[in-house]
């Protein structure tokens, strides 16, 4: 979008809203392509899928990655509207299992927080869920799923990226904890070693459509994007994310984790979703500024 706030007349983003409705919603913000995630193409698919009990996959939180947990979380990070019928049986049949854990995990409750706002479901115990996250967090700022009750045990990339996810997800009751997270990540210089300086996640630097319970460089930077919490630390990861820019403009798609996947969203080559998610970044990075979240895009102005 250019600076009075219509779609940029340009190829590359003629060709990004040519896409999926759920790439239209994150370039555009439009309402409109945003209702269409629920009848046209990815989500439509998704949501086609449900098991006649409400779950997805046979199974609450595997088979990964079709169960109804990363189902679910799919259908989030697409920009399902809150409120449609399907997701919030499928948020229901996950409360119904959260009611038996004997203790929660912390990078499932952190899935299921992001996915009970997301999807507008009206659980009672959430708030309650929320608290116990904020119990979680270590010492050093992020989270740990494997810490138990050692809160001085190093935090994981993987659970504290769930973690702020979940907080942003549920509002200001986390901010402080939110602050100290995002700090967590400030210095591994969002993805290194504090001691070495090496890459700390080695596939952080490859970005799949959809990352799962994994973090990676662009999913952390996206975060860091919506907060509009620019950091002179955080330029090391905007030249990985520069440097997966393919000559013709775009960001590649990229293989999924390993396991089953409901189908393949892109054909290997140009993937639309990573483009307009690196796009979005890049121009928040580059304008100094908050990015926007009606569909979590910002303006959309580079060509190749």
């Amino acid at each position: 979008m250019g600076e009075d706030g219509g779609v940029t007349d340009s190829p590359l983003t003629a060709w990004l809203l040519a896409g999926d409705p759920a790439v239209r919603w994150k370039v555009t913000g439009d309402p409109g392509d945003r209702a269409r995630i629920a009848t046209e193409g990815w989500g439509a698919r998704l949501l086609a899928a449900q098991d006649p009990g409400g779950t997805w996959g046979g199974g609450v939180y595997s088979p990964k990655w079709t169960s109804t947990t990363y189902t679910l979380l799919r259908l989030a990070w697409l920009g399902l509207a809150p409120g449609h019928p399907r997701a919030a049986r499928g948020c229901e049949r996950l409360w119904e299992w959260q009611s038996r854990w004997r203790t929660p995990e912390t990078c499932i409750a952190g899935m299921l927080v992001i996915v009970t706002r997301a999807h507008g479901y009206p659980a009672d115990r959430l708030a309650s869920l929320v608290d116990w996250l904020l119990g979680q967090q270590q010492r050093d700022g992020g989270w740990n799923c494997a810490a138990g009750d050692d809160r001085g045990r190093h935090s994981s990339f993987h659970t504290t990226i769930t973690a702020l996810e979940a907080l942003e997800a549920y509002g200001r009751a986390g901010e402080q904890a939110h602050a100290r997270g995002r700090d967590f990540f400030l210095r591994h210089r969002l993805y290194r070693s504090h001691r070495t300086g090496a890459v700390a996640v080695p596939a952080a630097t490859r970005f799949p459509a959809f990352p799962e319970w994994h973090f990676d460089v662009l999913r952390g930077l996206e975060t860091f994007a919506r907060h509009g919490s620019r950091d002179e630390r955080l330029s090391d990861a905007v030249g990985v994310v520069r440097a997966k820019r393919r000559r013709d403009g775009t960001w590649p798609v990229v293989a999924p984790y390993p396991g089953k996947q409901w189908f393949e969203p892109e054909p290997r080559g140009p993937s639309r979703w990573n483009t307009a998610r690196a796009l979005a970044v890049l121009d928040w990075w580059d304008a100094g500024q908050t990015m926007t979240t009606r569909g979590g895009g910002k303006p959309l102005k580079r060509d190749a």
